[in-house]
Parts: C-alpha cells; sequence; structure tokens
C-alpha cells in the first residue's frame, strides 16, 4: 500500500492529567502515515487525485487543539478518526503522539503512543 506520511508536525496544545498541563499546554510532536492507493495521482499528476498535505495538516491541528484530553491515546484516536472521517481515499492511517514535555522526573527524549486503524468496509 503506498503512504503519505507527515513527519515530527508539532503543534502545542493542552493535554495531560495534570491541572498545569491544562493550563499552560505543552508542545507535541505527531508522526502521521496515511495508507491509499497512489497510482492515480501518479499518472495525473493531480492534487484532486491524491489527499492534500497540507490539507490533513489543517485537519489534524484543529481536532487535536480542539478539547483537552487526559490521555495520549485519546488524542491520537481523535486525529485517526478525523482523517479517515475527512479523507474517504485513505485505507487506514497510523499516528505516533510523542509527548517531549512530559512532566516526568527523568531524562528521556518523549513518551508516545502509536495507533493505527483501518478504514471499517
Amino acid at each position: 500500500m503506498d503512504k503519505i506520511i507527515i513527519h515530527d508536525l508539532r503543534i502545542f496544545a493542552f493535554h495531560g492529567v495534570n491541572p498545569e498541563e491544562k493550563e499552560n499546554g505543552q508542545h507535541f510532536v505527531l508522526d502521521i502515515t496515511a495508507e491509499l492507493d497512489l497510482s492515480v495521482p501518479c499518472q495525473t499528476d493531480r492534487v484532486e487525485d491524491t489527499v492534500s498535505y497540507a490539507k490533513v495538516i489543517k485537519t489534524v491541528t484543529a481536532v487535536f487543539t480542539a478539547e483537552k484530553y487526559d490521555l495520549l491515546e485519546k488524542a491520537a484516536q481523535t486525529v485517526c478518526n478525523a482523517i479517515l472521517k475527512q479523507y474517504k481515499k485513505v485505507r487506514a492511517v497510523e499516528v505516533t503522539l510523542k509527548k517531549p514535555e512530559a512532566p516526568i522526573k527523568a531524562d528521556f527524549g518523549f513518551v508516545a503512543v502509536n495507533i493505527r486503524r483501518e478504514r471499517n468496509g
């Protein structure tokens, strides 16, 4: 299956279980892989025949910042659902949601969840 990949999308949002995370916010980093058939746009060279990276980023940013979630799992699931709903050509989507500024007393690069969802039917 062909893929469209958005790597290291940085979004400032207000997710987390701690009150200060919802109040102060922090940076999150998303890796998004959308699986779809790209054979038509490979032939036509028309953006209308594919899924626009810019539009996916706009959708992800809007849904990711619309609410405040306690868990990364819920936020990542919301992103997957939005992509599958908005872009009918996408057959499956994988989201890795990284939280590099998690308030954990340890030396780490980031904590993350990875969720993959497929279109039903």
